[in-house]
């Protein structure tokens, strides 16, 4: 039990270093920069873990009969993760059990009662935060995309951070202040931007039905990287083509791959020269449940000879957790069987 909120904050932080460092996730992400899969190491520690439309609850930590988690069905995917690593948490640190809502679990600051449970939310709150958002990590998607610290105060960079750490936005300003990435003030100002304005700036003119999936904006900085997102996600796909020399990017392969594309254009790098390179911006949407591998190649059509250039990213856009058992756990059955 820890007595003060700052031995609680190096519990929690502890305690989920230890577990990455124990199932050997920081060589798996650093190679291959995605999300933490919260889900598969519950999966991979045999803790019962179900998803149910809890009523006025995020998440739950049970002891009894046996101990086990249990995540609401009803929030967008980045939340039913952190949600999850929260009770995680709750479970690793030993403590008692608990029933989480929003004011447990997204809140920024400690309570005063906190002390008279061990400041046990504020320990699984930083073991949650340590485990889905590694400064570590942070920094390999940071390396990837060529993001200094100063672009991190960029809303659009930081929302595409977000996305790829699986977190919500605010939670991704709120931790990135946390290690010292951003000041006070920038943190402010970043918290003032709505994700829906970042989402309609990348979309242009195109309207969804809704917005409550992410909009993610993917180049050729995301080779090498992976996407693990929800059905209801957007990309924006910009690459540079050659088209004047005859190579163009096949999309094709897209479609094949699970996406519809919803817009396609060209826009012109030199708006004053002739037959200069081009970008070309296609919007695609996954169909349903889509899982595979994002593979285009940059050619020329009418010969056989090798791209140009490629972009190969492995994806799964089949979240947000559905009702019953995790994915991770379905499939490590599956696996089994």
């Amino acid at each position: 039990m820890a007595r003060t909120y700052a031995e609680a904050v190096r519990n929690g932080t502890a305690a989920a270093s230890k577990l990455l460092r124990r199932l050997d996730w920081q060589a798996r992400l650093e190679a291959e920069p995605g999300a933490v899969d919260i889900f598969a190491i519950i999966a991979d520690l045999d803790l019962p873990l179900m998803l149910r439309p809890l009523k006025g609850l995020l998440g739950a930590f049970l002891k009894v009969p046996t101990p086990g988690i249990l995540v609401t069905t009803q929030r967008p995917l980045s939340i039913q993760r952190f949600t999850a690593a929260h009770e995680l948490g709750h479970c690793l640190l030993d403590h008692e059990p608990s029933l989480d809502d929003e004011d447990q679990i997204l809140r920024r600051a400690p309570r005063a009662q906190d002390a008279h449970t061990g400041f046990q939310e504020t320990e699984a709150d930083a073991f949650a935060v340590a485990l889905m958002m590694p400064k570590w990590l942070i920094l390999a998607h940071c390396a990837r995309q060529g993001w200094r610290v100063s672009h991190l105060e960029q809303a659009d960079n930081v929302y595409q951070l977000s996305v790829r750490i699986g977190a919500s936005y605010e939670a991704t300003v709120w931790t990135l202040e946390r290690y010292g990435l951003l000041n006070a003030g920038c943190r402010a100002a970043l918290l003032r931007t709505q994700p829906r304005a970042l989402k309609v700036s990348l979309l242009e003119d195109f309207t969804p039905s809704s917005y409550h999936g992410d909009v993610w904006l993917l180049t050729e900085k995301d080779r090498g990287g992976r996407i693990d997102g929800s059905r209801n996600d957007l990309f924006v796909i910009k690459l540079p083509e050659l088209g004047a020399a005859g190579y163009l990017w096949d999309f094709d392969t897209l479609v094949e791959s699970g996406f519809s594309i919803v817009r396609d254009s060209r826009l012109s790098v030199d708006g004053e020269g002739i037959g200069g390179p081009n970008t070309r911006r296609v919007l695609a949407a996954p169909d349903e449940d889509a899982h595979g591998l994002l593979h285009l190649e940059q050619r020329r059509p009418w010969t056989s000879a090798a791209p140009l250039s490629t972009l190969t990213v492995p994806f799964d856009l089949t979240g947000p957790e559905e009702s019953g058992l995790s994915r991770a756990e379905r499939r490590q059955r599956l696996a089994a069987a």
